[in-house]
């Protein structure tokens, strides 16, 4: 059996630390910051990211260039005979498309996988990579394999503020001012290729209860119910971080048995939700 690599992006959640520690390979993804360019994770951490924020710089995503893609790719490949590439979901970035097309010259040794994931769940379906690897499967039977299982995962956002998504244009200026008038905080749902509004809500308490009734009908409608052994749970946060341990501790009544994970929600979801975000994930395990 061949050696199999796995190799994904920042969008992930993974850190650069985190890789070495999980054995993967994690390629950061740029950010545009008032006309300089920085690397998630290299030379922009977290807290950096949060602050320019808040002050309003001009801050947009981009993806990794096709050199950076294919030096990695390059470098990997000394070491192992193949490698599994898990992207960001091809409906919110054309990375993954890129990486497609750059994964035709490499002779069936690179699998691009396009999952429709991200954040959260898009780094478990690189911990998922990893335990199919164990299991003796290939690079394209990997591949095959989350493709199939793509849609069987869900993300709830609830957006704190609704400055950036008036800023990134996905709702109007008046849409924005009435809602802040009203103090609506909307719940969005990552769907594949989708992120789409799912309830408007005013307060945290009702944020999290909406999310958790979705997550539970999901469960039970699609993933064959709640049960702790078929299902991973997730939950996500931007720069809220005592919000969310406070959910996890919350969740165990809803969800006897689960472990939680929790982790930052990556930047490139942030920079377009801003601070305050909450979000909560299920993903079924392989």
């Amino acid at each position: 059996m061949g050696k199999i690599a796995i190799v994904t992006d920042s969008n992930s959640g993974i850190t650069q630390k985190e890789a070495k520690d999980l054995g993967v390979y994690v390629l950061p993804m740029p950010f545009m910051i008032d006309g300089n360019v920085f690397y998630e994770d290299v030379n922009l951490t977290i807290d950096e990211f949060f602050v320019k924020l808040e002050n309003d710089c001009e801050i947009s995503t981009s993806q990794p260039s096709p050199e950076s893609v294919m030096n990695l790719w390059d470098d990997v490949l000394k070491e192992y005979d193949e490698i599994v590439h898990i992207p960001m979901s091809s409906g919110l970035s054309g990375s993954c498309q890129t990486a497609i097309m750059l994964s035709d010259d490499y002779d069936g040794k690179v699998h691009v996988v396009n999952n429709q994931r991200i954040s959260v769940t898009q780094r478990q379906s690189v911990i998922d990579a990893g335990i199919l690897a164990d299991r003796g499967m290939n690079g394209k039977e990997i591949k095959e394999y989350l493709e199939k299982v793509k849609y069987d995962s869900s993300i709830y956002v609830m957006v704190d503020t609704l400055k950036y998504l008036k800023k990134g244009g996905r709702i109007t200026p008046a849409a924005a001012a009435f809602g802040d008038l009203l103090k609506i905080k909307p719940v969005l749902q990552i769907q594949g290729e989708k992120l789409d509004a799912f309830a408007k809500v005013r307060t945290l308490k009702q944020a999290k209860s909406v999310m958790i009734k979705a997550i539970k009908d999901d469960m039970e409608k699609r993933f064959g119910g709640v049960d702790s052994k078929k299902i991973n749970l997730h939950v996500a946060y931007a720069k809220n971080e005592d919000n969310a341990k406070q959910f996890v501790e919350e969740l165990k009544d809803d969800f006897p048995g689960f472990e939680v994970y929790m982790a930052p929600l990556s930047l490139s979801v942030s920079c377009h939700i801003g601070q305050g975000a909450l979000a909560l994930a299920c993903s079924k395990k392989v």
